[in-house]
């Protein structure tokens, strides 16, 4: 798994599912539908002239002009909402720039009228407003905690020098079917959830508990969450051993996180099921079926990457999602 190979995945899975959800009647869809176009094409044309840096070139393309509009229009929208309209409006036009859509230009029309007329309101409701995410981690103590357990864990494999020697790793604790099963170290079922080959294994494993974590510790609870974790984390490592033993995968020396946050993915499954009738549920499950999908994609796209250890972590976490769900909720 390297860089290029991300953002080459990135820059094709997203404007396409771009242009599933925006193609549909209606001029206020035709800038996003044309910037996805413009980042397939990019993206197209780097993989045919200069293959090893296709990824890069995508992903730059993706990030200009798909990835910043729409973070940066959320950011504005929330601006707006606190009453800034000057930032807002700044803001807008620079996204503007970069970005013409027919939905910036009426943003960037509305804060130039607010911020000329000086009214200071409340709320402003604007579509696809989301939540301030600055509190994403306040009442997610869990969370802060694990991640905070896995950057400790990548110092002391950086000071004993485990980037650079597998042996180290391998005795800080590194998933290994034959010391499993041969030598009784069943610890690293455990251990091997907290390592990580390299910074970029890390950050995006830990990215996803950010995104992923916080509304689910508080929808379920502190406790059930750290549960859903550990449980699952154990289930994604433990089926692979079990796997292994089987005959069904090779054996293979495994680390990382990524067991866990599939556990969450698939706890976030269950529950919503548990609370299908729940006001906007069936869109959340269809959310979290759209995660699990590329997901798979990925794995199968990328080399050295244990499908079988997510798969295992997703049906854990999918299990103790129906089983911890609470009877009520309001999601």
């Amino acid at each position: 798994m390297d860089l290029n190979h991300i953002f080459l995945f990135i820059a094709v899975i997203s404007p396409l599912l771009v242009l599933a959800r925006a193609w549909r009647p209606g001029g206020i869809f035709r800038g996003w539908r044309i910037a996805a176009i413009i980042v397939l094409g990019i993206t197209g044309a780097a993989w045919l002239f200069f293959r090893e840096y296709a990824g890069y070139v995508g992903g730059g393309a993706w990030f200009a002009l798909l990835f910043l509009p729409a973070v940066g229009s959320r950011k504005a929208s929330q601006l707006a909402a606190q009453g800034r309209y000057e930032s807002a409006r700044r803001l807008t036009a620079l996204l503007h720039f970069l970005h013409p859509t027919a939905q910036l230009r009426d943003q960037l029309q509305l804060f130039q009228s607010l911020e000329l007329r000086g009214r200071a309101v409340d709320q402003i409701e604007i579509e696809n407003v989301p939540q301030d995410r600055r509190s994403r981690l306040r009442n997610a103590r869990v969370v802060v905690i694990f991640i905070l357990l896995n950057v400790a864990a990548f110092c002391v494999e950086l000071w004993r020098g485990a980037m650079t020697n597998p042996v180290t790793l391998h005795r800080l604790g590194a998933l290994d079917f034959f010391a499993v099963i041969n030598k009784g170290e069943f610890w690293r079922l455990f251990t091997a959830l907290f390592l990580h080959y390299n910074l970029l294994h890390l950050v995006f494993n830990l990215f996803a508990l950010y995104v992923l974590g916080p509304p689910l510790e508080r929808t379920i609870g502190a406790l059930r969450f750290a549960m859903c974790y550990v449980i699952a984390g154990i289930g994604s490592t433990g089926g692979v051993v079990l796997l292994t033993l089987l005959k069904i995968v090779r054996p293979a020396e495994l680390v990382g996180a990524s067991g866990c946050v599939m556990g969450i993915v698939g706890a976030w499954a269950g529950f919503l099921i548990r609370h299908r009738h729940v006001w906007q549920a069936k869109q959340r499950l269809l959310n979290i079926l759209l995660i699990i999908a590329i997901q798979i994609v990925f794995d199968i796209s990328t080399p050295q990457v244990s499908t079988s250890a997510h798969l295992c972590g997703l049906v854990t976490g999918f299990v103790i999602g129906l089983a911890v769900a609470p009877k009520r909720t309001s999601l």
